[in-house]
């Protein structure tokens, strides 16, 4: 850690009888510091330049002596030694898909940051060298292939110094980078705004490590081309009714298809994230043979490949989302889905370690599997104008059933959240238009109370 002063004082140049004769002295708060040289004219540009730092108010480090711009541009580093120390610094406590987004994020900034474009390979071989190479600390000690080495041996020479960024411009040029996709069209809201957060964190961790005095996006007035809608679509949304009429054609789509009905149910009846259903056990549940039961919601095992998790697994296996790792979020299901789990488990059984939900082989559901069979339940299901909308468009929407649904029965906002795994305030935000809906409803029973006191004033 750097100590400044901004009492310096800068003596005359003396001349002694030594192989480099010249010597500067000067002081920095107490500490006295000196430096000798061959000759006259060296020691002079040096005392010079000290002089003109001291002169313009820059504080000095006292324990080099130097003013702040000469200790910066000392410990200068390339952007992409530093893309890889961030990378190094947040890998170990973050999630697999975390670690997919950092490389991801780091990999669109890195080629705009370099001092010019001359010898840089196609964006595709770029981006799979920075994305599956640089920025993937699991394979920093394996070896690459030689086009892959040739990539990244460009970028060591020809990346910007951190410094750089100082230059809003520059940092503007990266934050375009983040709204586009390789083929050139606008990337999603959602992505821009992650890319952007990591980009953001990584100036952090520069202004951190001294190498910025500041973080140059937050002087920068940049919006985004396409913004975050937070707030769920009722066109993408089908009522309880259409719901179950989907799962219903889901069980229709063969073997594949009846296994994964009660999946399916664990969005739709427990308003679990599909990757809280990847990883159910029989253990999780409690399914008496009457009345409610009650499914634990444990732990996510969210697919984001072998190459990003510790387990070499396909699947991560961490807490609910936005939750302590220990949290467990308990949700009581209506008797109809108590028998479909049962139908479940007494038809397939369960796996080794007590998973529902499993491939052929024993392996973990997959997006492309229960995507597939929701696809063709979809199309047997819903008329074909319907199915040209966004309605049902994805398994993800049964959850928005479900919480809409238990809304609009008028269960209390602070257990919806609850039992959904939100704040009520993400809920307010999110289920905003669901939550507006109620508006007739709650005007219904406020005019029956008011109705309720003017009558008994009559009597």
């Amino acid at each position: 850690m750097n100590h400044w002063s901004y009492t310096v004082r800068v003596w005359a140049i003396r001349k002694r009888p030594y192989r480099k004769p010249y010597q500067l002295r000067w002081q920095v708060g107490h500490r006295p510091h000196s430096e000798s040289f061959l000759t006259s004219g060296l020691a002079e540009s040096r005392r010079a330049q000290l002089v003109t730092a001291a002169r313009a108010g820059e504080p000095f480090d006292v324990e080099s002596g130097l003013p702040k711009s000469m200790v910066q541009k000392e410990t200068d580093i390339p952007w992409y030694q530093h893309a890889r120390n961030y990378i190094e610094m947040k890998w170990d406590y973050a999630p697999a898909t975390t670690r997919r987004g950092l490389a991801e994020a780091m990999a669109t900034v890195t080629p705009i940051l370099v001092k010019d474009t001359k010898g840089m390979a196609d964006p595709r071989t770029v981006r799979r060298a920075l994305y599956s190479w640089a920025f993937n600390k699991k394979r920093w000690e394996e070896e690459p292939p030689p086009e892959v080495k040739a990539v990244l041996d460009w970028f060591e020479r020809k990346s910007l110094p951190v410094s750089a960024l100082a230059e809003r411009l520059l940092a503007r040029k990266a934050l375009n980078a983040c709204t586009k996709r390789l083929d050139g069209k606008v990337s999603a809201g959602s992505v821009i705004a992650r890319k952007r957060a990591v980009f953001h964190q990584s100036l952090e961790f520069a202004v951190e490590a001294e190498l910025l005095e500041e973080n140059p996006l937050h002087g920068l007035q940049w919006k985004p081309p396409e913004k975050v809608d937070e707030e769920v679509d009722p066109e993408c949304v089908p009522d309880p009714e259409l719901a179950e009429r989907l799962l219903a054609g889901a069980r229709a789509q063969g073997a594949r298809g009846r296994h994964l009905e009660a999946f399916y149910g664990a969005i739709l009846f427990a308003a679990a994230r599909p990757g809280e259903a990847v990883g159910l056990r029989r253990t999780d549940f409690h399914l008496p043979r009457r009345g409610w039961g009650t499914v634990w919601l444990r732990e996510s095992r969210p697919r984001a490949g072998r190459p990003w998790t510790d387990s070499g697994e396909a699947h991560d296996r961490k807490g609910l989302k936005h939750r302590s790792r220990k949290a467990v979020r308990a949700v009581p299901i209506p008797p109809r889905y108590v028998a479909m789990v049962r139908w479940h488990i007494t038809v397939h059984g369960v796996a080794p370690d007590g998973r529902l939900f499993r491939t052929a082989r024993g392996g973990m559901v997959q997006e492309s599997g229960y995507g597939e069979v929701w696809a063709r339940a979809r199309e047997a299901v819903l008329a074909p104008e319907e199915q040209k909308t966004k309605l049902a468009k994805r398994p993800y929407d049964l959850r928005h059933t479900a919480v809409s649904t238990w809304l609009s029965a008028g269960v209390e906002p602070q257990l919806v959240a609850e039992r959904a795994g939100h704040s009520v305030a993400v809920l307010f935000r999110v289920y905003a238009k669901f939550l507006k809906g109620g508006d007739d409803a709650a005007n219904a029973k406020i005019e029956a109370r008011l109705n309720a006191h003017r009558s008994r004033d009559a009597g």
